[in-house]
Formats: structure tokens, C-alpha cells, sequence
């Protein structure tokens, strides 16, 4: 199965949890100390990992998973979502 390429804040969290219980591998595009870097995040079935570039962390549960892909800013923040939504109404299909 293709690694899911993604630019850092493209999709939530969730989804990024989603396709890791697919067993695929997401490969997020982040600024890390000043430049671009990317990182891999992966689930073996029993553990989570994100694997960049200065360390490897590991979490036993996907709650744990999920609070570090929010707090590292990989995933789309919810007022981010938000924004997203609103800017979607207003195509003028109304």
C-alpha cells in the first residue's frame, strides 16, 4: 500500500488516525527548527509510531497518538476547520 504523502495541517487529526488503522503510512511535510522536513507516521497494529528526523516516539494507545500528531501541529486544528467550512458556504449555491 503507497505511503499517504501530506502537507502538515492538510487533514485532522482523525483522518490521519484513520489511515494509520488502514495500515498505511503517513508522511507528513512539516517546518521543523526553520525548514522543511518530513516524517512518517506509522501503526504496526499494536503500537503508533512518528518517526522523525531528531527521534523516534512511540505510544501504546491512539488517544496518545492522537493528542501528539495536535500537539506537534501535523494535523488541521479545529478552528482551522472551522474557517475551511465557512469558506466552503459561501460559493454562492445557496
Amino acid at each position: 500500500m503507497q505511503p499517504l504523502e501530506v502537507d502538515a495541517g492538510e487533514l485532522t487529526a482523525a483522518e490521519i488516525i484513520d489511515a494509520l488503522r488502514e495500515g498505511r503510512r503517513v508522511v507528513v511535510t512539516a517546518d521543523l527548527f526553520g525548514s522543511e522536513r518530513k516524517l512518517t507516521l506509522r501503526h504496526d497494529g499494536e503500537t503508533f509510531y512518528c518517526d522523525t528526523p531528531t527521534r523516534l516516539h512511540k505510544h501504546q494507545e491512539e488517544a496518545e497518538m492522537l493528542l501528539c500528531i495536535e500537539r506537534m501541529g501535523y494535523a488541521r486544528q479545529p478552528d482551522e476547520e472551522a474557517e475551511a467550512d465557512a469558506a466552503g458556504d459561501g460559493d454562492g449555491d445557496e
